[in-house]
Parts: structure tokens; sequence; C-alpha cells
């Protein structure tokens, strides 16, 4: 009922309007809550209520069967969900789109993610790092800065810091967007996830 009030009440053009998909922890809800949703004309559909205490294995389970009976030309987008192995399993399942707070607010608070998975800058190992942050990253700041110095900068309360690891972590994870979608574009979604998972979870 809220979704056909919303569809009634917009009026811009210039908006595609999501119609959202819910159901809880049951697939069975999923699914309905999906299909009922598509029936009601949306261009785009997101899918919320997850990432609220379920494992990484049922919220696949809930978001597969919701992608189900979801239409293969509309959008779909995940919703608040955002660390990387969210990504991967989400564009598995057939997700589309994405947004979090995690790449920042991680960053502001010293975590980074790297192509060998997560480095805290807060730990004492860092401080006389002379390393960047990902050896395989070619982003501003891991051509530019050592560990080290970025361990400083946090430590010190200088905001500079957070700045560059929060821009770290957008380029880490355009990097991984842009490299999942390559991947499906050539039909190598599944090998390429295998091998980032090697590396990511090492």
């Amino acid at each position: 009922r809220w979704a056909a009030r919303c569809q009634k009440a917009h009026r811009r053009g210039d908006q595609r309007l999501f119609g959202i998909v819910q159901g809880g922890g049951d697939c069975d809800l999923r699914a309905e809550s999906a299909a009922r949703t598509r029936a009601l004309g949306f261009d785009a559909f997101a899918i919320g209520g997850l990432g609220v205490g379920e494992s990484a294995e049922k919220r696949v389970r809930l978001v597969v069967a919701a992608v189900a009976e979801l239409p293969a030309e509309a959008p779909r987008y995940l919703m608040g969900l955002g660390l990387p192995e969210d990504l991967v399993a989400g564009v598995q399942a057939g997700v589309d789109l994405f947004d979090c707070v995690v790449p920042t607010r991680n960053g502001r608070h010293g975590s980074v993610f790297t192509s060998r998975g997560r480095l805290n800058l807060r730990n004492a190992s860092c401080r006389d790092d002379r390393q960047p942050l990902d050896p395989a990253c070619a982003c501003p700041v891991c051509r530019r800065h050592s560990r080290a110095y970025l361990r400083h900068l946090l430590v010190t309360g200088d905001t500079l810091g957070a700045r560059l690891l929060s821009l770290h972590n957008i380029a880490y994870y355009m990097r991984l967007v842009r490299d999942l979608r390559e991947a499906i574009s050539v039909g190598r979604l599944r090998e390429f996830v295998e091998v980032w998972r090697e590396g990511y979870f090492a």
C-alpha cells in the first residue's frame, strides 16, 4: 500500500522511483514482496531491510529470492550494505547498485581496504612501514604516501589522514566495481570472484 501511495504522489519526471522490496528474514516473503512490488510497475527496485544481524549466507539467500522475481532489465539496488564482500556477493546474486558509508567511515577511523584484505593503520606494526597502503593500488594516496606517514596523520588527529584514507577506500571500491563489471562483460565473473577472494581473505 505504501509503494502504491508513493507512485501516486510521484510528480518529478527527472527522478526514477524505486519500489522497495522487504520481507524480513523469510525467503518466501521476500519473493512475494518482490513479485507484488514488480506488479506495481516501478522502473527500478531496491532491496531493503538487510544487514541487521543475519548471517552473510542467509543474506545471499534472501537477495537471490528477491532478485528472482524482479525484471532483469530494471536496476536492482541493495540498500545500505557496503563491505567489499557484500558488493561481490550482491553482484553475484544479480544486484546492480549499492550505497553505504563504509568506505569513508572506515577510512576516518583508520581502517582501509586493500587487495590483501583490511588493514588497520592504528596498529603499531604500521608505525615504521614505508610501503603504500596497497602495493597493487595506483590511487594518488598509494602513489605518494607510506603507511607510516598516513598512520602519523591519523594518530595525531590531523584531518588530512581521514581524507586520504577515505580517498583510497573509494578508489579501492571503484576499482573493485569496475573489475566486477569487466568480468561480467566477458563471462568470467565466477573466476574473478575466486581470485579476488583468495587475495582478499589471504
